[in-house]
């Protein structure tokens, strides 16, 4: 849990929140707050500039901003961002909240909310003119978190992985496994297709298993091509994650897929995060399709 009482450095830290309408972010904000940051949601973007005025605040801050603002524009947010990134005193992070088209219209609907770009039409028209003015932001981020399939806890539980360290290291790293048949997942930097490794699901006995299990995970990495891959996936990733620390990215995804999500990207995504974590980074474990069947939780890497 961070100290709310330090920053993390002689900086001021400002975390910005924004995306979609529906995607979370008063649950970030929530979640922020708990955490010990000071937060501010719906903060007019001409005001920001006066709230920075003067020596840096004790705690952290954490300010929501979307499209309801009374002076919200996506060039000007924008240029803010910009301002801001290369401000002496300032350490500025830009968490997007993103959804898909169809789980946002779903959460409109079991609410019965109007969006506030489309007040007198359908939530769908709101949505996509919201998802084009956010464009240009969404690509500013420094870290996105697609909450189409996250409840409020698991959203809270990822940003408390993110953003709750108090070590000093400044690049989380989130290793993850998950299912071509699915589609890529959002937000990943790096992936890896491990579809040329042996199928452990072509074993009658493997089958019922998945690459948590000892068995699943020794009968990938007896594959002939495995050591040879791994090592240089290892050795790509070590030599990236600093120069991106230095570049100011707050957090890195990598992925690895699979056909079904069970066997070989899973197996994949354990191994790294374990070689990662005793390296010394910060790195948090995530299997889409093992999360869906409710047969692991996200957890930590040891």
């Amino acid at each position: 849990m961070l100290d709310p009482s330090s920053q993390t450095d002689a900086n001021q830290r400002i975390i910005l929140i924004t995306g979609p309408s529906g995607a979370g972010r008063s649950t970030a904000i929530n979640t922020f707050e708990d955490m010990g940051f000071e937060t501010i949601d719906n903060l007019p973007l001409t005001l920001l500039p006066r709230l920075l005025d003067g020596p840096p605040a004790k705690r952290p801050m954490a300010l929501g901003i979307d499209v309801r603002n009374r002076d919200f524009s996506t060039n000007a947010l924008v240029d803010m961002i910009g301002e801001l990134s290369e401000s002496q005193g300032v350490s500025l992070e830009v968490l997007f909240l993103d959804c898909r088209l169809d789980v946002l219209m779903r959460r409109y609907s079991e609410t019965r909310r109007r969006h506030p770009l489309a007040p007198e039409e359908t939530p769908k028209t709101g949505i996509e003119r919201e998802f084009d003015l956010l464009v240009p932001i969404r690509a500013r981020s420094n870290v996105l978190i697609d909450t189409s399939e996250m409840t409020p806890h698991d959203l809270r539980a990822e940003i408390g992985r993110q953003f709750g360290g108090t070590t000093g290291q400044r690049l989380a790293v989130t290793v993850q496994s998950f299912s071509y048949k699915r589609g890529i997942p959002r937000g990943v930097d790096m992936i890896f297709d491990v579809r040329f490794l042996r199928n452990p699901y072509w074993k009658a006995e493997l089958r019922r298993l998945n690459g948590q299990d000892k068995a699943v995970a020794d009968y990938v990495s007896t594959d002939k091509r495995f050591p040879a891959f791994f090592e240089k996936v290892s050795d790509l990733s070590k030599m990236l994650l600093p120069a991106y620390m230095d570049e100011g990215k707050a957090h890195f995804s990598i992925g690895f897929g699979c056909t079904g999500g069970q066997h070989r990207s899973v197996t994949l995504a354990i191994a790294l995060a374990r070689d990662l974590a005793q390296a010394g980074w910060l790195v948090s474990v995530r299997h889409r399709e093992l999360e869906r069947g409710g047969l692991v939780q996200p957890q930590q890497a040891e």
